[in-house]
């Protein structure tokens, strides 16, 4: 009896170590050491041609990280070498984050995922949509929606919500008017008020008809904090970060890890620089850095690539990391699972877009893969049937070479050789 208890104490401990990332030789993985010589060659090139300032990328698989290297400079100024372990501004990538926090709180019985929103956030009542734009004074027209937007359209962007700075130029004007932010560092006020003010403005189309890339993450996080009752700084704090072992994540960096956060550029006349002034609807670049109040579940967090790899793996995991279970894995099912049906094409999940038998033609990832990226050119994938996991970050403002994302996941997929 003794011998099978410590055998099932062997097995629990040995499962709970092997949800954890640690490194390893790319052979140990399946990973061809010399094929991964390509990922070198690729960031070098972008680097020798001027492209990007440097750039951090980490593979893993079967929960060894087989690859994790800095290229390039966080500072180019300075020369200042970057490193495995720098933080940079995530942008969108944050969105997958609140969706896990949504769906926790999903699992708690808070609310149901077709509910509308105005059960939780009395403004979203009565519903606008918008018919006509005056630009001279920025007055519209609206007609009544069909129906309310409710939590799943939310967390699948096709709730009609628009992007403030970055949406269509008609909403961006009214979004800009009654001073609702894009969350894409923005520091000042409260999420609470914004989404508020949000949910008294025109929709861009009727719920459900369309996909529109919006600031329905930002309503979630609101969500997550009436249903929390703590704000979302300090849910994902103490219910994601801490347990996940994600300490180098934050909407804003403690005094003592600024200097970790990379220079953010831009490409302007042909060579690489910082941007002038202020970036997207009035942001200074260095809003990390600030003591900021405004928690943007959909562009506000800075991460490194070691950290979000650890969250990455939560989902490989089935909701488990390091022994801690934050989701049960019929959950991470629904939410890799998509919920966009025809006449809608596009393949999301819940919080991630999704590699399907539609779009699969398109990429060499596997079907079941999900995958989103960030504003300053950052991107991750996951591959539940390889389990790999792979990101590539550089902090690039307005960036002409997005494609570095996609020459990223070539090389990494064709260095399998198991």
């Amino acid at each position: 009896m003794k011998k099978i208890f410590a055998l099932l104490l062997i097995t629990i401990c040995f499962g709970s170590f092997a949800q954890t990332l640690t490194p390893a030789k790319p052979e140990q993985a399946g990973m061809s050491p010399e094929r991964l010589q390509r990922v070198d060659q690729m960031v070098n090139g972008f680097l020798a041609n001027g492209q990007i300032p440097g750039a951090v990328v980490l593979i893993a698989r079967n929960g060894k990280i087989v690859y994790h290297k800095a290229y390039g400079y966080s500072n180019l100024e300075n020369k200042t070498p970057l490193k495995p372990n720098d933080i940079f501004r995530i942008a969108s990538q944050s969105k997958a984050i609140t969706s896990l926090a949504v769906m926790m709180l999903f699992e708690e019985g808070k609310f149901l995922l077709d509910e509308p929103v105005s059960k939780y956030i009395p403004e979203f009542k009565n519903p606008r949509v918008l018919v006509n734009f005056n630009e001279k004074d920025s007055s519209y027209f609206i007609e009544p929606a069909k129906s309310e937007p409710t939590i799943r359209q939310l967390l699948t962007h096709t709730s009609g919500i628009d992007y403030a700075g970055i949406g269509n130029k008609e909403l961006k004007a009214i979004f800009a008017k009654a001073g609702v932010p894009s969350g894409i560092g923005n520091h000042e006020g409260l999420l609470a008020d914004k989404m508020k003010i949000l949910a008294r403005l025109p929709l861009k189309h009727h719920p459900g008809e369309r996909y529109t890339y919006g600031l329905n993450t930002d309503v979630l996080g609101y969500l997550v904090e009436i249903w929390s009752g703590m704000s979302l700084d300090q849910f994902f704090k103490t219910r994601i970060f801490t347990p996940l072992g994600m300490n180098d994540t934050y909407f804003y960096l403690p005094t003592e890890k600024h200097n970790r956060l990379v220079t953010l550029y831009e490409t302007r006349d042909g060579k690489l620089a910082k941007p002038t002034g202020k970036i997207y609807d009035g942001v200074t670049p260095e809003y990390p850095t600030l003591a900021g109040t405004y928690y943007s579940g959909g562009a506000g967090l800075s991460s490194t690539v070691e950290d979000y790899a650890k969250f990455l793996q939560l989902f490989l995991n089935g909701g488990v990391y390091n022994g801690k279970r934050l989701l049960s894995r019929k959950t991470i099912e629904l939410m890799l699972t998509n919920q966009v049906q025809p006449p809608l094409t596009n393949q999301m999940g819940l919080g991630f877009g999704l590699e399907t038998t539609v779009n699969d033609y398109q990429s060499i990832f596997s079907i079941g893969s999900f995958s989103w990226g960030g504003a300053f050119n950052t991107h991750y994938w996951a591959d539940p049937k390889e389990k790999l996991v792979g990101l590539i970050f550089t902090n690039m403002y307005n960036s002409p070479v997005w494609s570095i994302g996609e020459k990223f996941k070539v090389a990494t997929y064709q260095a399998i050789a198991d």
